[in-house]
């Protein structure tokens, strides 16, 4: 409730602008302290999760010293030579992958069902979008082992013959004079692992971003139809700038999640600790597939290790998440498409 103080009096010699309080009605404050609640427990779940990995993991990073746990690419805590070079390397790289199928991807998807499907089918793609969403990750990886990968190769093996001269193209021993390819040479790889965690957080990327494309003001739409633009200059001068904040949340969002992939990844890369940039060659590793492959086996200072290389991914989706927040505070969906 808005309340405004009565304006003084005609011969007043020195008058106020006149102050305008609220007054907040109790379902404000019961809406607020909730919503606040909510964020203070998300918070603090946050920082015990932080402080949980990094106290288990001072014993690891002390023996082995911080710079040389970031630079070793080795994994040996038994004979205390261990790092994340090597899977928080191939970590990245397996997300940039992802990142580089399911942002097109999510992104057409997203225009399609809100500028162009008709209603019937909107609804029918915004369900099946929904249901993706829902498939098991191990479910992704199984397809992935055993359809996608098979089926995969010919076209690496088409990328290294003929975009070999690129080093993320490069393949170790391929010969691409011979006749009868070691097909070895291309599973298990990074680019296989990419493929599989790029159609996995494809769903979540698209639902996030129909939903910001479908909240572009239909006035602007219509001006925009009204001085001549077609409909793919109405998208690019009002959706996709109103839209901005929702593509830039949905790529952070999806980032976060192929970096945490854990199931998938594992069951398709062939583990090996050293950075490799090829991503069509066999081999690759991640650190959430490190700790899933060796936490059983693991005594008290091994587990010290598997903490320290979780904390790595920890600060390193934090980063991700607090950076997409900066560029999000800073291009506010619309801004750019207000009269």
């Amino acid at each position: 409730m808005t309340v405004i103080d009565q304006a003084p009096a005609a011969d007043a010699e020195a008058a106020t602008p006149r102050a305008i309080r609220q007054r907040p009605e109790r379902a404000d404050h019961v809406f607020r302290s909730l919503t606040r609640g909510g964020g203070i427990i998300v918070l603090t779940v946050m920082i015990l999760v932080g402080l949980f990995l990094t106290v288990n993991a001072v014993q690891a990073i002390s023996a082995r010293g911080l710079v040389e746990f970031i630079t070793t690419q080795d994994w040996a805590p038994e004979s205390n030579n261990f790092g994340i070079a090597a899977v928080l390397s191939g970590t990245v790289m397996i997300a940039i992958v992802a990142l580089t199928l399911s942002l097109p991807l999510s992104l057409g998807t997203a225009l399609f069902i809100t500028e162009i499907a008709p209603p019937r089918i909107r609804g029918i793609l915004t369900s099946v979008i929904d249901l993706m969403a829902a498939v098991p990750s191990v479910v992704f990886g199984l397809w992935g082992l055993a359809f996608l990968q098979v089926n995969i190769v010919q076209f690496s093996q088409w990328l290294s013959t003929w975009f070999g001269w690129i080093p993320i193209f490069r393949v170790d021993g391929a010969d691409p004079a011979n006749p009868l390819p070691n097909d070895a040479l291309y599973t298990s790889s990074t680019f296989i692992a990419g493929l599989v965690v790029g159609l996995m957080i494809v769903p979540i990327q698209t639902s996030i971003m129909t939903e910001s494309f479908s909240r572009a003001p239909i006035g602007e739409r219509e001006g925009a139809f009204a001085l001549g633009a077609t409909r793919w200059g109405m998208i690019r001068s009002v959706v996709l700038p109103f839209g901005r904040g929702g593509i830039i949340g949905g790529t952070m969002l999806g980032l976060g999640r192929a970096l945490g992939e854990t199931i998938a990844i594992y069951l398709i890369i062939s583990p090996i600790f050293t950075i490799n940039f090829h991503i069509l060659q066999n081999g690759s590793n991640s650190v959430a597939a490190l700790i899933a492959l060796r936490y059983s086996e693991s005594n008290e200072f091994t587990m010290s290790a598997l903490m320290a290389a979780g904390l790595s991914l920890f600060l390193l989706t934090m980063a991700v998440n607090f950076t997409a927040s900066a560029i999000i505070s800073r291009s506010r969906s619309g801004a750019e498409s207000e009269g």
